[in-house]
């Protein structure tokens, strides 16, 4: 589920972050000079006239400038930058503090606090591991280090259309290193097996990265989208309506990362008795489905089924049913997922000690962080709307780019929130450019859905560089992958995800709703 690109998740920091000495200097520098520009930026704006724009919009987009400078540059924590804004707009006389914060409210945030604990409750009882090692120590994976890595990435890929992509990556890279450690005995000049690691590797990051794109839960940057959507343009996403589009998408990303990556690197690699002997082994050492693990599933099976019962509903029964109305209601995303997590909080692991599925003290292990960040987004994003700030701008841009249709802007910003998601966190990509997208698409008078969608999944992307997400981070840190091999790749996989993206997007888009 979500969560893990703010901040690095607990699951995440016993692997740690590796950066050579030039990419620790260059986040350094990169930060310094957001501390400096921003503020230069922000009081430049203030100071310059600005005709067009009423006396409120005008102070809103210096502080915009400010908080995307930050944003990009990450001189302060992002959650931090997300405070700042609406601090700053009641300070200016721009909203009172309840319209300022009112979005940190909104229904989406309890969706997102909802999933994160149902994802720690994954975590707290190894759900996740049982399901990862159980996955490769398949009887079918046999001697096939083929096979093997093709499930490998597969479990990465699902766990992370439920789990954050920076704890599926955190979670799967040492079982993937001892792996590698058994295989690699007296093959350490072995070219074949070099390219099987650093493959490996790279799977383990690009798999979970494309896997969050399958559910609305699944990565930050989608629950961005969608609730920005609603909220700037009335558009409603059902949860089944993405996985519509989003299921595929990731299929065909799957598919090409396992045919140009994985079967060229693997297919002539065979797996020692002791390689899939020491996964098997670390799957005895979980033993039997605790009760804990199975009150996860069950708060989990009912909270998907909340999620998609709507939508199932209106395939069955029609969208006008007074059932499906009822249900619709009743069971927006968000109840649903306050439901699955408060199911942990009374499904006993021992009545007799009153000891439930989950304390307060490892739910509140969740990222805070993002909670904040999508809040401060979903409250500028309102601000710039009621001040007439993302009108204006959306005529501007408009005006510079006569004639763009739906198909033009989704083909601009898809290309954007992917070149963003490269130098920022997919989050900060995915909150500054698609409130833009929707911007400008209501502007030329065209529908905002497409170009929102295609940057919010755009911003997915990330592929080239260690500091571009934090599972890229993590798989950097195995010391498999040379810099220039990850940007290789990564460019590729970037130009592959575009092309898929504004293909599905344009084709397919109209169906989420």
């Amino acid at each position: 589920m979500v969560g893990g690109e703010v901040r690095q998740s607990h699951k995440a920091s016993e692997i740690g972050e590796s950066f050579s000495p030039v990419e620790e200097q260059f986040n350094r520098s990169r930060r310094t000079f957001g501390l400096f520009a921003g503020p230069a930026l922000c009081l430049g704006i203030l100071l310059l006239p600005t005709p067009g724009l009423s006396d409120n919009a005008h102070k809103l987009s210096a502080i915009l400038a400010l908080m995307v400078t930050l944003w990009m540059t990450e001189a302060i924590p992002l959650a931090a930058t997300a405070l700042l804004g609406p601090t700053l707009a009641v300070l200016l006389g721009i909203a009172n503090a309840r319209t300022a914060f009112a979005s940190f409210a909104d229904p989406i945030i309890f969706l997102f606090i909802g999933s994160f604990i149902l994802a720690e409750g994954m975590f707290v009882h190894r759900l996740d591991r049982r399901m990862a090692y159980s996955a490769l120590a398949s009887p079918w994976i046999g001697s096939s280090a083929l096979r093997l890595v093709v499930v490998y990435a597969t479990v990465a890929a699902v766990l992370s259309a439920w789990m954050s992509n920076t704890a599926t990556t955190a979670m799967l890279f040492p079982l993937g290193m001892a792996v590698l450690s058994e295989l690699g005995r007296g093959r350490s000049n072995d070219a074949a097996f070099q390219r099987f690691a650093m493959t490996m590797m790279l799977v383990t990051s690009f798999a979970a990265s494309i896997g969050g794109m399958a559910t609305p839960v699944g990565t930050p940057p989608n629950l961005i989208g969608k609730g920005l959507l609603l909220k700037n343009a009335g558009i409603d996403i059902s949860f089944a309506g993405w996985m519509a589009l989003g299921v595929p998408l990731v299929i065909v990303m799957m598919g090409t990362l396992i045919a140009w990556m994985l079967y060229p690197a693997a297919r002539h690699v065979r797996l020692s008795t002791e390689a899939t002997a020491s996964v098997r082994e670390e799957l005895r050492k979980l033993g039997t489905m605790q009760t804990g693990e199975r009150n996860v599933v069950l708060a989990f099976a009912v909270t998907v089924l909340l999620w998609t019962l709507p939508g199932l509903l209106a395939l069955v029964l029609g969208q006008t049913h007074w059932l499906t109305l009822r249900t619709t209601t009743l069971f927006p995303e968000s109840i649903a997922a306050i439901i699955g997590a408060l199911l942990l909080f009374v499904l006993p692991i021992s009545w007799r000690a009153r000891r439930f599925t989950m304390t307060w003290e490892e739910a509140s292990n969740i990222d805070w962080g993002i909670i904040l960040l999508f809040g401060g987004g979903l409250a500028m994003g309102g601000l710039a709307d009621s001040t007439g700030l993302a009108d204006s701008f959306g005529r501007w841009v408009v005006s510079y780019v006569p004639g763009a249709g739906t198909a033009g802007l989704t083909v601009v910003f898809t290309l954007v929130a992917i070149l963003m998601s490269e130098a920022a966190s997919n989050t900060a990509a995915a909150t500054v450019v698609v409130p833009t997208a929707i911007a400008v698409a209501l502007a030329a008078g065209v529908s905002p859905l497409e170009p929102a969608l295609g940057a919010t999944l755009g911003a997915s992307m990330g592929f080239m560089m260690p500091v571009s997400t934090p599972p890229n981070a993590i798989v950097y840190s195995s010391g498999y992958i040379p810099i220039g091999t990850m940007m290789r790749y990564g460019i590729v996989l970037d130009i592959v995800g575009f092309v898929v993206i504004v293909a599905a997007v344009l084709g397919f888009g109209w169906t989420v709703t």
